[in-house]
This record gives structure tokens, C-alpha cells and sequence, in this order.
């Protein structure tokens, strides 16, 4: 199965979601999207096959959000997209794109929508949390 991660190595969701990519036998493309960023084309198309709006895509936090002024909710779309592509680091992550689906994994268990269910046991993430038991089934 081909799987993307637009990945941010510094970023324990990140960390998190290709563990889980990985805990079921796949090893993924990974994009750094902050060194290789999407194009606006695939960031439009990521963005809308997860279901979310540019403003949903947007990561506020540690990046240059304030300072830009993207709070502004009478900011259009495209200036929002326009930040994005200039400053990739306001990119949420990680975006995911598989043949079964898009997904924002935040929490990064959301992953686990668009994965086959190969999982190798069981899966912690680095906080502690069980996510999948020793058979590889989600804990709910």
C-alpha cells in the first residue's frame, strides 16, 4: 500500500502517526514538509479530501501565526493558503494520504482510519497511551 506522511520529525503527533503507519508493516514516503513543502495544488487537494477548511489546516501554534495576523477571520482562503505556502510550518501535521483516504492525524490515532488492519501488536504512543492491544486491535 502507498502511504505519504508529511512529516515534522520535532513533532511527537508526528512521531506518533508513523509509528503507527509503520506498526502495520508499511514504510511510508515521508515528506519533511517544512524542507518540501506540498505544492499548493496538493495542499488544496490534501486539505479538501480530509474533509477540513483551509482554516482547520492551519497550525497555530509555534509558528508565525499571531505575528502574521491569521486570526483575522475576514481572511479569504487563498491569503490563508498563501501563508501556508510561504511559511510551511503553519501546515497542521501530519497530513496523511493513503489509498483508503486523507486524514489530519491529530490525535494521531485518526491514522488508524485510513490503514489496513495489519497492525504488528500492540502500540503505545511516546506519552504512555495504549492505542492497540497485543492482537493489533484498537482500545477503545
Amino acid at each position: 500500500m502507498n502511504v505519504t506522511i508529511y512529516h515534522n520529525p520535532a513533532c511527537g503527533t508526528s512521531r506518533n502517526t508513523l509509528a503507527m503507519i509503520r506498526n502495520t508493516g508499511i514504510e511510508p514516503t515521508i515528506i519533511e514538509y517544512v524542507k518540501e513543502p506540498p505544492s499548493r495544488e496538493d495542499l488544496i487537494k490534501m486539505i479538501a479530501d480530509a474533509g477540513l477548511t483551509v482554516r482547520q489546516a492551519l497550525r497555530e501554534k509555534d509558528t508565525p501565526y499571531a505575528e502574521l495576523g491569521l486570526d483575522d477571520p475576514a481572511l479569504t482562503d487563498e491569503q490563508l493558503l498563501q501563508a501556508m505556502l510561504a511559511h510551511p510550518i503553519l501546515i497542521n501535521r501530519p497530513f496523511v494520504v493513503t489509498p483508503l483516504g486523507t486524514r489530519l492525524s491529530r490525535p494521531s490515532e485518526l491514522v488508524l482510519e485510513i490503514l489496513p488492519e495489519t497492525h504488528k501488536g500492540a502500540f503505545t504512543k511516546e506519552d504512555g497511551e495504549k492505542v492497540l492491544d497485543a492482537e493489533g486491535k484498537r482500545i477503545v
